[in-house]
């Protein structure tokens, strides 16, 4: 089975008064019951995955408070979600990962953010930036700016996080302006504990239900002219204000004191555990947190409240500000506080600090100690110096050590069902030449490394197939769009099959249909087989039984249109083979279907483990290499790229080169016998049977 949240589900329940004790992203989960949110959505992916994935497993406890919960099919729909809050007094929260999420939703967010909102409303971002990041390094802060949405940057701190959430939903509707909240991966998974309060059954909900829209029609909520003038105004003469007012009187910003008053340190809230373990590395802070430098921790990044910046500088010789990615807005507008209010400490920030990537501790600690150097010479850093000398050497003899190594990028994972397919187009492409590969976000895109090295584009999730349209009218080789079945329903049905049906475009589409939105955490989608249908599927993929795929596909108009196992590489290369070269015009899709194999292993464990426990004969499919007819060419290898298809010394004394082996992890996919099958490779492969619990017939006939 899919994994279970089983313990997170009851820890929201938590009563008045117990202890939470759990990571960051469940504390914002627990935060929004208890501020009585009515209605949850969004579009899931890391950091803030497991916020959606744990509502959607507690929707029967969710469904006695009378919380609405959605899955959407994309971040867009989710921020549509919260125009329930314009007219009505409802709170609801939505969640999305960072700013590809960001963008995807900046419609929406755009006319919300214009219409303004009567209930409170929170937009929880998984900030997926820096060193664990997986998307394009920019932030969500640009659109806060633009929009005039207000963005928390809460300190990774439970009771912190917790009380932020909080204070989201009256800070909305102080001001009636939507709220973003961006937790960065460590804040996501930071772990501690919190006093828990009731959850707070929504005076509007599922239960409690509305009779019907005001008896008054508003056009001033209406987010088009000549309405939109006016909420301009609003957003800068009443909003704004309103807002800043609520964060001065509820002091969400923290002011932490030090001995070191002439000097202080302005840092976004996410980056106050790093800055801490900086300060404590040069000797500046106890164990405890208590720092010689006075600290400005910016739980709210927009807005900035001119009256707390200017009083906190007002003191001071020089300030540095501590602010991840680039452009340097919040300095900037520091700078301008400073300069309209005439205070004259020394402003710095981007000059000490690199401009673009993450704050780690060692970037923290060569940044102040440059600050430092300069404007508190008497301070004795010299741990600092030593620390960073140490981490350069360890640095140092690292490199030495692992020079030598050859480069591992990341794979898939054993037995993926899309590894053969990249297998199968790479033998085509012997003989057909290698055309353009636009690849799409997600598990596919691993193809792009070794061994198959394929992927010319990535420009977003479901876009392969639009990112494919102009190349294809300049190029004479067809080429070719992957995508998964995640982002097929996220985005590629429109923005790329019906783009490309409407402009009659003439190249091959690939869909990686394995059931889930599997890089995301296999959460379901719009084809996911019914559980029954996984549950009957012991041993054989559960994914065959949806063709919603297919009938999309047909009823846009699609009519060459192929479904293939994708194991069966020998028939992957021939229907692929067939797309390239076909007199036929028009786009071709090939649906390549297998189940996640990461889900098939988490459904057939526990009931694998229910039938050995019972002594029952259960039969396990092993690879292996026989040895002597190996040739030692590993062409095996470079075909596959399977972490279980290695190689090892040669067992024969006459012969030096190392043989092919499988070894202990094999899922019995049969993706190395199929490609040796399918490009003549050496018939060295053979398909074994492993029984547990074996019958007297399987041993009479082991004995033969």
């Amino acid at each position: 089975m899919e994994r279970q949240f089983t313990k997170e589900i009851e820890s929201l329940r938590l009563a008045e008064g117990a202890t939470f004790h759990g990571e960051g992203i469940l504390a914002v989960t627990k935060a929004l019951l208890q501020s009585g949110v009515s209605y949850v959505g969004g579009y899931q992916g890391a950091p803030v995955s497991h916020l959606l994935d744990v509502m959607v497993q507690a929707r029967d406890y969710l469904d006695e408070l009378g919380v609405h919960v959605e899955a959407c099919t994309n971040e867009a729909s989710a921020a549509a979600m919260l125009g329930a809050s314009i007219n009505y007094p409802v709170r609801g929260a939505v969640t999305w990962k960072s700013i590809v999420g960001t963008n995807v939703a900046a419609d929406a967010l755009s006319y919300l953010a214009s219409a303004g909102v009567m209930g409170g409303t929170l937009i929880v971002l998984g900030e997926d930036y820096g060193e664990g990041g997986v998307v394009a390094q920019e932030r969500s802060h640009a659109y806060a700016l633009k929009s005039l949405m207000w963005l928390l940057d809460p300190r990774p701190n439970l009771p912190k996080i917790v009380e932020l959430v909080e204070r989201g939903f009256e800070l909305s509707e102080a001001s009636n302006t939507p709220v973003m909240m961006e937790l960065r991966i460590r804040a996501c998974h930071v772990r501690g504990s919190f006093s828990a309060k009731a959850n707070r059954a929504p005076a509007i909900s599922k239960r409690e239900r509305l009779p019907g829209p005001p008896a008054e029609f508003v056009y001033d909520r209406l987010a088009h002219p000549p309405a939109t003038f006016r909420q301009e105004k609003l957003k800068s003469d009443v909003r704004l204000p309103a807002a800043r007012k609520f964060i001065a009187e509820h002091r969400l910003n923290e002011v932490f004191p030090g001995a070191e008053g002439e000097l202080g340190i302005i840092v976004q809230g996410g980056l106050y555990n790093t800055l801490i373990l900086a300060l404590r590395t040069l000797g500046l802070a106890d164990p405890f947190g208590a720092s010689r430098i006075p600290i400005l921790a910016l739980n709210v990044v927009y807005p900035l409240v001119p009256e707390e910046i200017t009083q906190f500088c007002a003191s001071k010789r020089a300030v540095v500000v501590l602010e991840e990615g680039q452009p340097e807005f919040i300095e900037q507008e520091i700078a301008t506080l400073l300069r309209r209010a005439d205070v004259q400490a020394k402003l710095h920030g981007k000059d000490v600090m690199h401009m673009a990537g993450e704050y780690t501790a060692e970037a923290m600690v060569r940044g102040l100690a440059k600050f430092l150097g300069e404007h508190a010479a008497h301070l004795d850093m010299a741990s600092g110096a030593q620390w960073i000398e140490a981490v350069g050497g360890t640095k140092r003899k690292a490199a030495e050590l692992l020079g030598a190594l050859p480069v591992r990028p990341p794979t898939f994972c054993i037995g993926c069902p899309e590894r053969p397919v990249f297998s199968a187009m790479k033998l085509v492409a012997q003989d057909i030449g290698r055309p353009h590969v636009s690849m799409d976000v997600g598990c596919h895109a691993f193809a792009s490394f070794e061994p198959f090295s394929q992927g010319n584009t990535l420009l977003g999730y479901g876009m392969s197939l639009a990112a494919a349209a102009g190349v294809a009218p300049l190029q004479a080789r067809r080429p070719v769009a992957v995508m998964g079945d995640g982002g097929f329903w996220h985005n590629g049905l429109l923005s790329g099959v019906a783009s490309n049906l409407l402009n009659k475009g003439d190249g091959v589409l690939i869909v990686m249909k394995n059931g889930y939105a599997s890089a995301t955490g296999t959460q379901e989608l719009l084809s996911t087989p019914p559980e029954e249908t996984r549950k009957q599927a012991v041993g054989a993929s559960a994914v065959h039984a949806d063709r919603s795929i297919e009938r999309a596909l047909a009823g846009l108009g699609v009519k060459w249109l192929r479904t293939v196992n994708n194991y069966r590489v020998s028939e992957m290369a021939k229907a692929y083979r067939e797309a390239m070269t076909t007199d036929e015009k028009g786009l071709k899709v090939i649906v390549a279907e297998g189940e996640c194999q990461l889900e098939r292993q988490r459904r057939l464990r526990p009931q694998v483990a229910q039938k050995l426990k019972r002594g029952e004969r259960y039969v396990r499919v092993k690879y292996g290499v026989d040895e002597d007819s190996c040739t030692g060419d590993h062409s095996c290898i470079r075909l596959s790229g399977c972490p279980t298809l290695t190689v090892k010394d040669n067992p024969d004394p006459l012969r030096t080169d190392p043989v092919a082996t499988v070894i202990d992890g094999c899922v019995g996919c049969g993706l190395c016998g199929e490609n040796a099958h399918a490009a003549v490779l050496c018939p060295s492969f053979y398909r074994a049977e492993v029984i547990n619990n074996a019958n007297l017939w399987d041993r009479l006939w082991a004995k033969l």
